[in-house]
């Protein structure tokens, strides 16, 4: 899989004013050379491509929601999504389609299920499961349950990012902050714990790094959590 050994990361919380790198790397993957529509030019970290599978969604235009939980129990999490353009000095992407899954607190997907990989079925269910279109910040935001986990895998989001007439732009990750003080720690897997958990540094999508693709994530058990990550997409 190509990877990336970046400059700079861009943390850009949710500010609508897009961060300019000052110096463009060699791999086109994640650092590209942009032009603005008045002509200025810099360089944009693009998000790194990843797996959409083994579990992505089966006809994501269905569930054009920003509420995703469909009842499913778990601590409240909100996560707002800001994508923004490396074609474009770091644009925001206003138009884009977004769409998001992950799995539940006991690590089980929606629409899969029965054998194999995961034997609760849940082939009829969507819980987690969303699709927003990114205002003029280039932002969406969902509101869903912390994400638990299971076996082989970190804590993570699934991402996919689609133009406005639904080309696909960039099937990527979100990946948690771990360690004490982390949400993760906090959360504690939920009933099971964290014993066997995969840290990022040992999930075989992760382990390369996760500097363009590590969330923020601030909140508690009690209150619920906010997350917050930045994308650069070439549109």
């Amino acid at each position: 899989m190509e990877r990336k050994h970046f400059l700079k990361s861009l943390l850009l919380g949710t500010a609508s004013v897009p961060v300019l790198l000052s110096a463009c790397g060699k791999e086109s993957e994640t650092v590209t050379p942009a032009t603005g529509t008045d002509g200025a030019t810099g360089c944009c970290s693009v998000a790194p491509t990843e797996t959409e599978g083994p579990f992505p969604t089966k006809a994501p235009a269905s569930y054009v929601r920003s509420d995703i939980r469909d009842g499913k129990a778990g601590h409240v999490m909100t996560a707002k999504i800001t994508i923004i353009n490396a074609n474009n000095i770091c644009a925001a992407l206003a138009g884009a389609l977004v769409d998001i899954w992950h799995c539940d607190a006991e690590g089980n997907y929606s629409e899969y299920g029965g054998g194999g990989m995961q034997s609760t079925n849940y082939q009829a269910v969507h819980f987690l499961r969303g699709r927003q279109t990114t205002d003029a910040n280039g932002q969406v935001t969902f509101t869903s349950i912390f994400p638990g986990w299971y076996s082989g895998r970190a804590t993570h989001i699934h991402v996919h990012v689609y133009s406005a007439s639904g080309v696909s732009l960039k099937v990527t990750q979100i990946a948690f902050p771990e360690g004490t003080g982390s949400a993760v720690a906090a959360v504690n897997g939920y009933g099971k714990g964290l014993s066997g958990y995969t840290t990022n540094a040992r999930d075989n999508v992760f382990s390369d790094g996760v500097g363009l693709e590590l969330a923020t994530v601030t909140g508690n058990t009690t209150d619920g959590f906010q997350l917050a990550i930045t994308f650069g997409v070439a549109a």
